[in-house]
């Protein structure tokens, strides 16, 4: 493809378009509720209209609101109508024609969708995914055409330094600086890494990035190939999400059949490819070196770092592994420039953050904000607040790796530093909220029962240790535990956090530690009088740990 051919198909499928667009969801948590038989429907009743000329229905990706799927929006009239069913397609074409529809609807100028600022989203819910025509009508492979003609490989990883990108898989490592560090590895072959394994508990924005809008993550991975200088990237994503897979094959056949992926492109010296690699949902392969073994065929378990993937990765070659939504701000950044996504967030966190909102809150869905935002502004306004009037009583970000932040720290801006200042961490984007009826006991059971089962076993404290600190939970839930297990517990919660081999055990006792820091009275008030007297105070509780 030329960029006179991209700007034909943009003209093209912008002239294609009809004045009123119908756009029906269809991502994985709509469709699970019928949607694919809603669009049909709507299909039907717009031809039994004699409307076919007038009005496009289209299916689109995530339209943000999950909790009132299915969704169906009017455009221009903006009338969004809720868990609709196929039954109720003749109103909603009937409504189009003036007729007045008496069907549910939310307000999309309500705070869930107006405090939202969309670069990762933003075709999410618009586009229909399976047309690479409509993601090229959104300047789609506009900034990859841009790369390859006008700048140099040095130019692009400076760009990503500039724009101050940190990796959104959870650490926040710094995007260019490791971009910069595969580019001047030295090595024939390099490789790129999209690693989709999302698994923390409650978190669907990767999964949600890749149904809705699968070419955004191309574009970004084709970039950082052309930058760091690969010409095969993998995408590693959990079997659990067979839409985001046929999404992407899609996607893949698609810019092959273009010439956007393979050999030559844009009529540049550039080559890359992308093959996709399934994984069987085990979640310490979302650790950069378990993935790397299992995408090499191997079990997946971590090995010691250094040397890192940087220098040392698939196959000991030069590797590039980022997240979904990290390659997915990757053709914005070049396509509107590093200063316009340092001018959002906040000094130390640029740029806007997607989460999953989950729990009891009224209002569960996807939302995407700019870094520093208040968290009480996305659980309280956004979110709008816990469910039959109830109170919110702590937040939980970070998965399994992350901690719970009470009610009196809701007014902290969730950027990295000050959710690492409460004992959490920004992790991947699942945000679970928790009323007055939690018992946050429970939630760190839960939890360490996750990585308890998810432990791939290959190093004792990480092995042992969980399954020792879930019996010690699961005694003080009996009531059958006294001071002195709780001190147990505490001190098996450093001794697996310092002595862990990679970032699953290291950060398994933080959901522990961060209830214990906040709710310790609630552990206190289940303990039993210790017949043998008090035991030497435990060390101190020590701060969280960011997973890799």
């Amino acid at each position: 493809m030329t960029l006179n051919d991209l700007h034909q198909t943009k003209e093209a499928e912008i002239a294609a378009r009809k004045k009123i667009v119908l756009r029906c969801c269809q991502a994985a948590g709509c469709t699970s509720s019928d949607s694919k038989g809603v669009k049909e429907r709507l299909e039907k009743a717009v031809a039994e209209a004699g409307l076919q000329n007038e009005v496009e229905v289209r299916g689109v990706g995530c339209m943000k609101l999950c909790c009132e799927g299915p969704l169906v929006q009017a455009d221009p009239s903006d009338a969004l109508y809720v868990k609709v069913t196929p039954d109720n397609a003749p109103a909603i074409v009937a409504a189009l024609k003036g007729g007045r529809s008496t069907l549910a609807q939310a307000d999309p100028h309500s705070p869930f969708f107006t405090l939202q600022q969309s670069i990762v989203l933003t075709n999410c819910g618009v586009i229909d995914p399976e047309r690479i025509e409509a993601y090229i009508a959104a300047d789609g492979y506009q900034a990859l055409h841009e790369v390859l003609v006008e700048m140099t490989p040095k130019d692009v990883v400076d760009t990503i330094v500039k724009s101050g990108l940190r990796g959104r898989g959870g650490a926040g490592f710094p995007t260019g600086l490791k971009w910069g560090t595969v580019a001047k590895s030295p090595g024939v072959k390099k490789y790129i890494i999209c690693n989709a394994d999302e698994g923390d508990p409650g978190a669907f924005m990767d999964r949600s990035v890749l149904e809705s809008d699968p070419h955004s993550i191309l574009e970004g991975m084709a970039i950082a190939a052309y930058a760091v200088g690969a010409d095969q990237g993998f995408i590693y994503v959990r079997a659990e999400y067979p839409l985001a897979i046929s999404r992407l094959h899609n996607a893949i056949r698609q810019a092959k059949r273009v010439g956007l992926l393979g050999s030559g492109i844009f009529e540049s010296p550039f080559n890359f490819t992308i093959d996709i690699r399934i994984g069987a949902g085990a979640f310490v392969c979302g650790e950069e070196t378990a993935l790397m073994a299992s995408v090499e065929g191997k079990r997946g378990t971590p090995r010691p770092r250094p040397p890192f993937p940087a220098e040392r990765g698939l196959w000991d070659c030069p590797t590039l592994i980022n997240n979904v939504e990290t390659f997915a701000n990757i053709a914005p950044i070049l396509r509107r420039g590093a200063d316009w996504f340092a001018g959002i967030g906040t000094e130390k966190s640029k740029g806007t953050k997607v989460f999953a909102l989950a729990g009891k809150i009224q209002n569960t869905g996807l939302i995407e904000v700019p870094m520093g935002t208040p968290l009480s502004t996305i659980v309280e306004h956004m979110g709008g607040g816990a469910p039959d009037g109830g109170r919110i009583k702590a937040v939980q970000t970070g998965g399994p790796s992350g901690g719970c932040i009470p009610r009196q720290h809701l007014d902290t801006p969730v950027d990295y530093e000050s959710l690492t200042k409460l004992g959490s961490i920004m992790g991947s984007g699942g945000m679970i909220v928790m009323d007055e009826t939690t018992r946050m006991v429970d939630v760190a059971r839960f939890f360490m029962e996750f990585c308890m089962d998810e432990s791939c076993g290959k190093c004792i404290p990480c092995r042992a240790g969980t399954v020792q600190m879930h019996h010690l939970l699961e005694k003080i839930l009996a009531r059958q535990a006294t001071a002195r297990d709780l001190a147990k517990l505490e001190e098996l919660c450093d001794m697996v956090k310092n002595t862990s081999l990679c970032g699953l055990g290291q950060t398994a006792p933080n959901p522990v530690l961060s209830t214990l820091r906040f709710f310790r009275h609630e552990y206190e008030e289940l303990l039993q009088p210790d017949p043998h007297g008090p035991r030497t105070p435990a060390t101190p509780v020590p701060p969280l740990t960011a997973a890799n």
